[in-house]
């Protein structure tokens, strides 16, 4: 079945990210997929792992409510187009993984314009996102089991004055170097022993 999200909540998605491409779709139908099966994060109910930093992270954190400040949106730089949904409550979990077989025609013809085709690029465009909003859930995504557990509740840690800069820094996020507890800008910046 094609997208079951109102036009109403579509266009507040597309406000909230600023544009409408290829990339929030994703997001929109992954988001989608949460709501319908797992519901909406009230507080730190529902948690969302996404393994990639594109468009489709921000309608999964408007659709879903999993936002970072809140710690249960968790964000794994592994350049993979996925994203794993889990429900403390019965933990129940699922993660989402795109099917790029869906739009592979038309992102090789997309490929095949010449730089300067603007109006061709764009119509791929358009083309990609019809038919993400038109597709099945089940051809959207292959459904795999996660690859791993739910992540810990947001926790709160400590603030400690970085010895270089003196800038308050949480706990869990100081280096040592050279036995001066450092925030991570100076521990890069701190010349190690020739």
């Amino acid at each position: 079945m094609a997208c079951t999200l109102t036009s109403e909540e579509i266009a507040a998605v597309v406000a909230f990210h600023g544009h409408h491409c290829p990339g929030l779709t994703i997001g929109i139908r992954a988001g989608e997929w949460c709501r319908n099966e797992l519901g909406r994060a009230g507080d730190e109910e529902i948690v969302a792992v996404t393994e990639t930093d594109m468009c489709g992270v921000d309608a999964v954190m408007f659709l879903t409510g999993c936002t970072l400040g809140k710690g249960n949106l968790v964000y794994r730089d592994y350049g993979k187009v996925a994203f794993s949904f889990y429900r403390r409550r019965d933990d129940r979990s699922m993660r989402l993984l795109l099917n790029r077989s869906l739009t592979s025609d038309l992102r090789q013809k997309q490929a095949e314009l010449a730089k300067e085709d603007v109006a061709g690029h764009k119509a791929m465009r358009q083309a990609m996102i019809e038919r993400m909003m038109d597709a099945k859930i089940e051809e959207m995504f292959h459904f795999l089991p996660v690859q791993e557990t739910v992540p810990h509740f947001a926790r709160i840690h400590r603030s400690l004055p970085c010895a270089v800069c003196g800038e308050e820094v949480m706990e869990t996020r100081l280096r040592d170097v050279e036995g001066k507890k450092c925030c991570i800008p100076c521990a890069l910046k701190v010349p190690s022993p020739s």
